[in-house]
């Protein structure tokens, strides 16, 4: 229910102008931007079409927002129906919202018009003169329109100020002239802070605040002060008030001051109260008498204080109160709550409002209470024979209980049934220390020591687990320990000779000594090695040349072949060749690498300045592949053509042939 009159949820409402910028420009930014001539009719149709398509759904959707957040008189509660005329003026509210549900269908029947018409356009400039006046007629209702969006929008931040009051809810009323400490109590019954003043009407609005009692949200209404004059001479502050008593189903606190400092005396707050009373119909009512902290209640004069008595005769309950010292204001508070809960409750059952079953039994349920008839005591009447079993029982128990050293049940006095050398037990020291009680454990412990009887043990010293070492026969152990090594000291076990070695095993050590120096001087070779052979370059260029002719005639003598100058006449005149290509040195370079091919650009183009420019022109014709690589599906910018319609105003002098 609450978050029905939450009025803070109402979208702001723009004015004419801003509206008509923003459904504009939503309808360029989200319809195609691009039609020509050479399209075919259809195509160039559908693409004005849609854009008057869009441009009356987007001002419908707008419009039936601001239609249907705004609270609607006939479905609300009466309560702020009332409140909203005061403040708004109920006819001109309902003239604006009428306004705006008839700016939407005209929108509407335009856009299906021109829709219409879109059909007999022949020629791209029609289809746009159609489309240019369908968007300026949709316009300028909008602007016609000013004066509603600009009313509309105040209410709007008046209702989002607006407390959030629930109906239905429990509620506490505080009424009365002003300043006689309406205000005062609220900020003392509730977490509210409303402003305090020492003049009349500081309170100009309704105020809430919030209680709770009995496990129950309660809220509390502050409302303006109320002057006694006729209902159509009241403003609009004291209206407020009024409203909220006629509507609200509450318990009304109507506040008086005792001590006439609010410059109204006692018989005009009552007059007050007698004019306003019509409004308390159906209402838990009391009157609270504030500042008594000033003047009690017993100082004022017969005249006065017969009125009260006269009140109080006719049934409305009165509390003296002061909102100073806190005198009184919560059992105020109290009786008022315990009032209105009674109410709805008896409310609930007499309407029968039932939600489940479990409600309709207790809400049907009366516990009757009889009265006494008169002073005299009736106990319950028990037969003796019941009366002699329950003895028996109870003697049965007493026994029972002595021979476990307990407490009997039934027992009156327990040292009957103990001697002065029985230890008491803890239940007895518990009730006789109360508070001070505290359970002790380790009291009764039987140690060797019984000044170790607190001392903590720890669970793990020193990394160990303690409980590993608890062994009964330790002791023993130890002792069997330590006989065994005296033994095995005295048979000579422990005794060692490191100078008694023999061959064999001297033999060894050296080998081993010799090996470890031959592991090292292999390790400082390879360093040295390493550090000589440096980078190594590539195979190519720097293996030494092994075959020769030499090599060859030795080789081939050995398997017997003979080798005659006549026979290798081939061999040696392609010896005597000159040796074609790059001349290598042989043996290690350290500055020698593997050979790398040039660039394939470099290869291309050998002359930088020729590079440069393909380079360039390579750039160029690679610029629209990486436009159309990046674009999304949200891109639609016009890289050509220039949107002149969002330019253009009013022509100047010079030429339109630009059409």
């Amino acid at each position: 229910m609450t978050s029905m009159y939450n009025f803070k949820r109402i979208t702001v409402v723009p004015n004419a102008s801003e509206l008509k910028d923003v459904v504009l420009s939503k309808t360029q930014r989200k319809t195609p931007t691009v039609v020509h001539r050479q399209y075919s009719i259809g195509r160039i149709r559908a693409f004005y079409a849609r854009k008057i398509k869009f441009l009356q759904q987007t001002l419908h959707d707008k419009l039936t927002q601001i239609i249907n957040e705004f609270p609607k008189m006939e479905e609300i509660h009466p309560f702020y129906s009332d409140l909203m005329n005061i403040l708004y003026d109920r006819d001109h509210y309902k003239i604006a919202l009428g306004q705006m549900n008839t700016a939407r269908h005209l929108i509407d029947g335009i856009a299906r018009e021109y829709v219409r018409l879109m059909k007999y356009a022949d020629s791209l400039y029609r289809c746009k003169m159609l489309k240019r006046a369908a968007l300026g007629r949709m316009v300028k209702l909008l602007h016609r329109q000013k004066s509603s969006f600009e009313y509309l929008e105040q209410v709007r931040q008046h209702l989002s100020r607006l407390p959030s009051i629930d109906p239905a809810t429990r509620t506490l009323i505080l009424c009365g002239f002003p300043n006689v400490g309406k205000s005062s109590f609220i900020n003392n019954v509730t977490r509210a802070d409303v402003e305090v003043q020492p003049y009349a009407f500081t309170t100009k609005a309704l105020y809430v605040g919030h209680l709770d009692y009995r496990f129950l949200r309660w809220q509390v209404i502050d409302t303006p002060g109320i002057l006694d004059q006729p209902l159509e001479d009241r403003n609009t502050i004291e209206m407020q008030a009024v409203t909220a008593l006629a509507h609200l189903k509450a318990s009304v606190l109507f506040m008086m001051d005792v001590s006439e400092q609010c410059d109204r005396t006692i018989e005009e707050q009552l007059h007050l109260f007698e004019s306003i009373r019509p409004l308390f119909a159906n209402k838990p009512v009391l009157i609270g008498l504030n500042k008594v902290d000033i003047r009690h209640r017993s100082d004022l004069p017969a005249e006065k204080a017969a009125l009260l008595d006269q009140l109080e005769k006719e049934g409305i309950p009165i509390v003296e109160t002061s909102t100073l010292t806190q005198e009184g204001i919560m059992s105020l508070r109290d009786r008022a709550c315990d009032e209105l809960l009674a109410q709805r409750v008896e409310a609930k059952i007499q309407a029968k409002k039932i939600t489940n079953v479990e409600d309709s039994v207790l809400n049907r349920v009366f516990v009757a209470y009889p009265a006494p008839r008169d002073e005299k005591v009736r106990a319950p009447f028990v037969p003796p024979g019941l009366a002699a079993k329950r003895a028996a029982k109870k003697l049965a128990a007493s026994k029972d209980a002595m021979e476990v050293d307990e407490v009997p049940a039934a027992s009156g006095s327990i040292k009957e049934l103990r001697d002065e050398n029985t230890r008491r037990l803890e239940r007895e020291i518990e009730l006789a220390m109360e508070d001070d009680y505290i359970l002790d454990l380790k009291k009764h412990y039987m140690l060797k020591n019984p000044e170790e009887k607190y001392d903590v043990i720890p669970e793990i010293w020193e990394g160990h687990n303690l409980a590993d070492f608890v062994d009964p026969e330790i002791q023993n152990k130890l002792e069997s320990l330590l006989k065994e090594e005296e033994l095995l000291e005295q048979a000579g076990e422990y005794d060692s000779d490191l100078d008694s070695d023999d061959e064999e095993t001297k033999e060894k050590m050296q080998l081993a000594l010799q090996i470890r120096e031959k592991e090292k001087l292999l390790t400082l070779e390879h360093a040295v090695n390493k550090r000589i052979a440096g980078r190594v370059g590539s195979r190519v260029h720097t293996r030494k040349r092994e075959r020769s002719m030499s090599r060859l005639e030795h080789e081939l003598g050995e398997l017997g072949v003979d080798v005659d100058t006549k026979k290798m006449k081939n061999l040696q005149g392609q010896c005597a060749k000159p040796q074609l290509g790059k001349k290598m040195k042989i043996g290690r370079s350290r500055s020698l690498s593997a050979v790398r091919p040039a660039p394939r650009d470099e290869l291309a183009f050998p002359d930088e300045e020729k590079r440069a420019h393909v380079n360039k022109l390579r750039t160029k014709a690679m610029r629209g592949l990486r436009r159309e690589a990046k674009k999304g599906e949200a891109d639609r910018h016009v890289y050509d053509l220039k949107p002149k319609h969002l330019f253009c105003g009013k022509r100047g002098n010079g030429k339109t042939d630009w059409r």
